[in-house]
């Protein structure tokens, strides 16, 4: 590796991470940094990719470099989840003003949330049959033989994992570990951690109000700082997307791609699909899916490059209730119950085709209803617990095919194409959690539309 190579690498991409700097200081709109960052990145990445090779040894030290910005971006924003979902959730039930309001949201999002996560199970299982998908079209190289042998020892993990143990295993046993994200479920640990504490705060609120309003006072406090260091973090969004959308573009296979085009061609036509359901349901709740779309721009190319449907949580609740008009207890409880129950990418399409594509190597018919009920069933119980970061979708379709009794190899044969997919699903995983945001918010009679409309009212008004 020539040292002059890799500091002209990084001298250029230097001069973009200024430009997306300049942009902010002549208060360019946030939208556009954002989006110019991505357009950037996909160039700029693709270039170093055509030239040095995705995976030459200048490309992987100067990736490794980059990742101080996009994963040490990334990490930032992990940092606030487990914060940012107590406070967000504990703070939704302080601001429920009348208790028949707290089943309405929490209903609704769960509904929105399970049911879409059904259908899109549906739509998975739909077009491995629609590309005719098979086994046979996945081969098994030095990459994938070591994945398959790393999943066999996971697969441990979900071994003999009944459904009663997968809802067993979301209750909390050590709040301190749950909040360290030490267990795979500790993301909806955490939200049942906050749900109770929210319930208490309802019942002091109504036995000893003094008390339950000094509890509110130091939560609004709490939610205030954790909101300013939100606010912090995501000023740096377009410089993060720049460094993630770059080592995206020059670490992905093409060839890979190639090999593997018809799965990924059937993942995302499978996936656009579900975007034009969650679509039909902005209608039937009387929002314009392209104001809708205009609006989620951000923080749907931020889960897109990202691929953490978790990271993106913060930029998820400020849109909801800045640019949307969705009222602060339905984005809250939206986008925390989103993070980890019923992600339709990871959680729904995902699974559903890899069990449909294996099922046939082990004699099921997958056209019967019984097969096609019971993958639905399995899949939109499994969405329950799925943490909203990477590994994510490999957990649940392990959890799916483990259920099933299904040979797990299939998850190790995609992962040449596996990041390609994931900014995709994750995307749609946050979409789906804005969209029972606004269901819920219609339900309780919350919802502003005239926000949504007003082009003014974005997440630019926190000086992003």
């Amino acid at each position: 590796m020539d040292i002059f190579i890799l500091l002209a690498l990084l001298l250029i991409f230097s001069v973009l991470l200024f430009i997306l700097y300049r942009m902010a200081a002549k208060h360019v709109k946030f939208t556009t940094r954002v989006f110019t960052a991505l357009i950037i990145g996909l160039v700029f990445g693709t270039i170093v990719q055509l030239i040095f090779g995705s995976d030459s040894q200048t490309t992987t030290t100067f990736i490794d470099w980059i990742n101080i910005v996009g994963s040490g971006y990334v990490s930032l924003l992990r940092m606030l989840i487990m914060p940012l979902i107590f406070v967000s959730i504990v703070g939704a039930f302080t601001k429920i003003e009348q208790t028949k309001n707290l089943g309405k949201i929490s209903g609704s999002v769960l509904f929105t949330l399970l049911a879409t996560t059904a259908v899109a199970a549906f739509i998975g299982w739909a077009f491995v049959l629609i590309f005719n998908l098979d086994g046979a079209q996945f081969t098994q190289g030095a990459a994938e033989a070591a994945r398959i042998e790393a999943l066999a020892e996971r697969q441990t993990q979900v071994e003999g994992l009944t459904i009663p143990g997968q809802i067993l295993s979301f209750i909390p046993t050590n709040i301190f570990e749950d909040f360290a994200g030490l267990r795979d479920t500790s993301t909806i640990a955490v939200v049942i951690i906050s749900s109770f504490t929210g319930l208490a705060y309802m019942g002091i609120k109504r036995k000893e109000p003094e008390h339950a309003a000094t509890f509110r006072k130091g939560l609004d406090a709490l939610h205030a700082i954790v909101m300013r260091i939100v606010t912090l973090v995501l000023r740096l969004t377009p410089f993060g997307i720049l460094a993630l959308t770059t080592r995206m573009m020059a670490t992905s296979s093409f060839q890979a791609i190639i090999n593997l085009g018809i799965f990924v061609l059937a993942s995302y036509a499978a996936l656009i699909v579900v975007l034009l359901v969650h679509s039909a349901i902005l209608i039937s709740q009387k929002v314009s899916p392209i104001a809708y779309f205009k609006k989620a721009f951000p923080v749907l190319s931020f889960a897109f490059t990202a691929r953490s449907s978790a990271g993106a949580l913060p930029l998820n609740i400020k849109t909801q209730t800045e640019a949307m008009g969705v009222d602060d207890a339905s984005a809250n409880f939206s986008a925390s119950f989103g993070v980890s129950i019923g992600q339709n990418g990871c959680a729904g399409v995902y699974p559903a085709m890899l069990a449909t594509i294996v099922a046939p190597t082990v004699g099921i018919d997958v056209t019967s209803i019984g097969f096609i009920l019971t993958l639905m069933l399995v899949v939109t119980i499994s969405s329950f617990g799925v943490a909203g970061v990477g590994g994510g979708a490999t957990f649940a379709a392990l959890i799916v095919l483990s259920t099933l009794n299904l040979p797990i190899a299939i998850v190790g044969l995609v992962i040449s194409v596996e990041p390609i997919i994931d900014m995709m699903r994750t995307m749609i995983n946050v979409n789906d959690s804005m969209v029972a945001g606004i269901v819920s918010s219609n339900v309780i009679g919350d919802y502003d539309s005239s926000i949504l409309m007003n082009p003014e009212a974005t997440v630019e008004r926190e000086s992003l």
